[in-house]
């Protein structure tokens, strides 16, 4: 009898333990308040893309090409992780990333793309991460999912990175930085802080994709904002620059690492429901962006 007793005790002491973790992690999300020329921008029904020249550090050598910023809004499904079909009770509003870089190593391409689901009715980390590079010598697939903690899954054709599962404590993102920026830069993580490197950097690099200790700094030039993590332990600087006005556009990045140097730059930008101009006479519009 007194056994089952310790055991009820027990029983409702870890129920409680429980409940109120749950109760402090729920806390720790506030809603998020968007602005009217917020809704009127990203709200359209049309995508913003951007195009920008592209500087690719690449085998120790310098790599023109081109990359690309599709921002759009989507309605999200929380559970399964994915784009909905349409809006419903259980959809939830995100700004969609799709970065996008193409350029040559000699004879073969590269192709790299990262996709970032970032929560627009509460302040949150993204709610998913994927990234994909594809060359000749093969391709490889890293995702995130924010649930409890960050459940992450990597694909690879190298040796010692095939198939790997693992978990981890939620922390910033350097993927969700980009969308950050164009909602509000006053969110953005400054000072000492932890934060996940691109998935990009991680498999270009072949590091462990997990959280760093950083320096984190946000400075004005003018009329544009300059946004800067320095990696303490992996000798790599990001830096970004976006105008210091809504709709913060981003004109320019650069990585170092090392002795290397990745720059982009900003070339064209356009408004587009992209996804309905799939026929052989919508292709001028990539004349628009200088990408032909």
């Amino acid at each position: 009898m007194r056994f089952i007793t310790l055991l009820l005790l027990l029983t409702i002491l870890i129920s409680c333990q429980t409940n109120q973790e749950s109760k402090v992690e729920k806390e720790q999300v506030s809603p998020r308040d968007l602005s009217n020329g917020f809704k009127e921008y990203w709200f359209s029904g049309q995508a913003e893309i951007s195009s920008y020249t592209l500087e690719q550090d690449r085998y120790g050598e310098m790599r023109p090409g081109t990359a690309v910023l599709i921002f759009v809004t989507e309605d999200f499904l929380p559970d399964v992780q994915v784009k909905s079909n349409k809006k419903t009770e259980e959809t939830q509003s995100v700004l969609k990333l799709n970065k996008t870089k193409n350029f040559n190593t000699g004879i073969y391409p590269y192709s790299i793309m990262s996709s970032v689901f970032y929560p627009l009715e509460e302040k949150n980390h993204a709610l998913k991460v994927t990234q994909s590079i594809q060359e000749w010598c093969g391709h490889v697939y890293a995702q995130l999912n924010n649930r409890n903690d960050f459940q992450i899954k990597s694909h690879s054709y190298f040796e010692g990175e095939a198939d790997q599962e693992y978990n981890h404590t939620k922390t910033n993102l350097e993927d969700e930085i980009w969308t950050q920026i164009r909602i509000n830069p006053v969110d953005l993580p400054l000072g000492e802080i932890e934060i996940f490197p691109s998935m990009e950097y991680s498999r270009l690099r072949h590091k462990e994709f997990k959280a760093y200790k950083a320096i984190a700094s946000l400075d004005q030039k003018e009329s544009t904002f300059e946004y800067c993590i320095k990696y303490s332990g992996l000798d790599r600087k990001l830096t970004i620059w976006f105008e210091s006005v809504f709709p913060y556009q981003i004109t320019h990045w650069k990585e170092q690492i090392g002795e290397s140097t990745t720059q982009a730059t900003f070339m064209k930008k356009i408004q587009s429901a992209y996804w309905s101009k799939n026929q052989n006479n919508d292709a001028h519009l990539r004349d628009s962006l200088e990408l032909n």
